[in-house]
């Protein structure tokens, strides 16, 4: 069994800004987060064996909260990294929406064709994703868990239900979440 974590809230987050694969740590709320995503994994009945993480400062802070908690080092690994936004990063939602009217809605289609203007295809992130927990799988240390992002869970999710990308704005992740996959 494999479990995906998403990293607690950031100040970017609560601004409604891509942050992409930018240095963007926790806020006050987002370590709060961080310590009650430690307490839901130490209630399970299955505890982790393995722990990895993506190299963005907001999910290592957030894996070394729950590591600590589990005594285990999380193991950094790029796959697990967020979307790489290109020219969005670090711009408001808010501001995409109204400058790039044509862009913003194809980010909410979503779907094989989307890609990040400057960035990366919503295919090219599920397909290093689905690598990367491959790769975790085949490690043979299970139950392993992921402290990971938004569009990481999304395009996992969307792999591993069958449903395609065309859902990947369907599926809602809340900071600080854990699911299973």
């Amino acid at each position: 069994m494999i479990l995906l974590a998403r990293h607690g809230e950031t100040a970017d987050n609560r601004e409604r800004r891509f942050q992409g694969q930018g240095p963007v740590g926790l806020n006050a709320t987002g370590r709060e987060q961080a310590q009650s995503l430690a307490r839901t994994v130490l209630a399970r009945p299955l505890l982790p064996v393995a722990l990895y993480a993506s190299p963005l400062a907001r999910a290592q802070e957030t894996a070394a909260v729950v590591g600590a908690a589990l005594g285990l080092t999380p193991q950094p690994d790029a796959r697990f990294a967020e979307t790489d936004t290109g020219d969005w990063t670090g711009v408001l939602m808010d501001d995409v929406a109204r400058e790039d009217p044509d862009g913003w809605a194809a980010y909410h289609r979503g779907g094989e064709e989307f890609r990040f203007p400057g960035g990366e295809s919503l295919r090219e992130q599920m397909d290093r994703v689905i690598d990367g927990l491959v790769d975790v799988t085949q490690a043979r240390r299970l139950p392993a868990l992921v402290v990971c992002h938004r569009g990481v869970i999304r395009v996992a999710l969307c792999h591993t239900q069958n449903r395609g990308l065309d859902v990947f704005h369907d599926i809602e992740v809340p900071n600080g979440s854990v699911i299973e996959l």
